[in-house]
């Protein structure tokens, strides 16, 4: 009986700590998996303190925080979160060539579908454009109603 509760106690707090060891490197912000490993690892304590005297329990309780912070120290010297984290940012904005050329009623057609934003060729360039909510398809022919910034508001061109 005695060796099934050292498992329990070894199984829990190892789970534990790789749970919790998990949750700050490499899922961070998601705290359920982290507060699992709390669970587990607090729950292997408790089972160390009823199980077995109290000097027993409050070693396993120092184990287990220095095992723990070994682990987060060796992660974090390790850079095992590098292989998952970003290491590019997007630099580039959408309609950055500034819409000076353009102008409210100048005309133009979809190149990808518009749902209700896409891709129109407006004057030889390809901009980036919004409709009302209307949805195009690519090859459709438009009119430009609204320019506020880069934001290129279109309806379709009616004959």
């Amino acid at each position: 009986m005695l060796m099934i509760e050292w498992l329990a106690v070894i199984l829990l707090i190892a789970i534990g700590i790789g749970l919790i060891v998990a949750e700050v490197l490499f899922i961070p912000g998601t705290t359920v998996v982290g507060f699992l490993g709390l669970v587990f690892v607090v729950a292997g304590i408790t089972i160390s303190f009823v199980s077995f005297d109290r000097v027993t329990g409050f070693i396993i309780l120092g184990g287990s925080v220095v095992s723990g912070l070994t682990a987060l120290i060796i992660g974090f010297k390790a850079g095992a979160w590098e292989k998952f984290s970003l290491k590019s940012s997007i630099t580039s904005h959408f309609n950055q060539d500034n819409n000076n050329d353009l102008r409210i009623g100048d005309n133009g057609i979809t190149v990808s579908a518009l749902r209700p934003m896409g891709k129109a060729e407006i004057k030889d360039k390809v901009y980036e454009v919004t409709t009302r909510g209307n949805y195009l398809s690519p090859g459709t022919k438009i009119r430009i109603l609204q320019l506020s910034g880069s934001k290129i508001l279109v309806e379709p061109l009616t004959e």
